[in-house]
């Protein structure tokens, strides 16, 4: 298999930037944007060596809008735009992510500063999200964040395309949402039905029992089997905002963006069975997109084409 980006299969670190770009001028400006881009790992290798403890990776995604600039006529299978929800969950769309992890946020800075140098006036800066670890791992609900998430070598099973698409193996698609939350409402409810409209135990994280855990519980609603198995997807999000506005930014990498279309559906109660997560009732959705990270491979190839 390719090569993928650097940042998709690593556990995520304590510091996280999100950067959705609008290219201005998508059929003038493709050349330019493409050739930054496959120089981002090169850019992400020399910010690194300032300190390789801060474990600084980084990725490019690229929409499914500007993909048809890029590439109409050869395209990865599964890539499509958001596919939004009426105003519950918005597609706000985009052109360009860039998604950078590490454990220091003055080198995520660092390095969005210098390939945002390198873009130009090509891009405008549709969101702009500093991600942060809380208390551990929690969201800023106070519950742990990322329970399900796959480990060790199931990381690439669930995120990386393989044989299905063999001209974009190694590759990866992207879902990223940005939840505002309403913490000073959810800070008025009673622990028990807290952890009753998540579906675990606050302090520990163990999931409630089959008898005791609502339908409705987060848990119950994006928890899904298929055929005995479980539906996967690796989840990079983080805790960000201000007193002012805070919530999650939630990005998960997948072989197949049908996975968190079913979850986001059962969230919102629009697969049918007339249920929705009662944690929707505290936050809601402000963005949405969806972006294909390219392997090493690709992402050069795609800048060769347009030189």
């Amino acid at each position: 298999m390719s090569q993928p980006q650097g940042g998709i299969l690593p556990e995520p670190t304590s510091s996280a930037l999100f950067l959705i770009l609008r290219v201005r001028n998508p059929a003038q400006d493709v050349g330019a944007v493409l050739r930054v881009s496959a120089r981002v790992p090169a850019l992400v290798a020399k910010v690194a060596a300032a300190d390789r403890r801060s474990r600084l990776v980084g990725n490019i995604g690229i929409g499914s809008e500007f993909w048809e600039v890029i590439s109409p006529a050869k395209r990865p299978k599964r890539l499509r735009p958001f596919n939004a929800i009426d105003r519950r969950a918005p597609n706000t769309g985009g052109d360009v992510l860039l998604h950078i992890i590490s454990r220091r946020p003055d080198l995520n800075f660092e390095l969005a500063m210098r390939i945002m140098n390198e873009l130009g006036d090509t891009v405008d800066v549709i969101d702009e999200v500093h991600g942060f670890r809380y208390l551990g791992t929690r969201d800023l609900t106070g519950f742990l964040d990322g329970t399900e998430n796959p480990k060790g070598k199931q990381r690439a099973v669930v995120a990386l395309i393989g044989e299905e698409d063999p001209d974009f193996a190694g590759g990866s698609y992207v879902f990223t949402q940005r939840y505002v939350h309403d913490l000073k409402k959810w800070a008025t409810v009673p622990l028990r039905e807290q952890e009753g409209t998540i579906g675990r135990r606050k302090k520990d994280s163990k999931q409630l029992t089959d008898k005791v855990r609502p339908a409705t519980a987060h848990i119950s609603r994006v928890v899904i089997e298929e055929h005995g198995e479980e539906l996967q997807i690796v989840r990079h999000s983080f805790p960000y905002g201000t007193l002012a506005e805070a919530g999650l930014f939630f990005i998960a990498y997948t072989k197949d963006l049908a996975i968190p279309e079913k979850m986001l559906s059962r969230m919102l109660g629009t697969s049918g069975d007339d249920l929705h997560d009662h944690l929707m009732d505290f936050t809601r959705a402000v963005s949405g997109a969806t972006f294909f990270a390219p392997s090493l491979k690709v992402l050069r190839s795609l800048a060769l084409h347009h030189t």
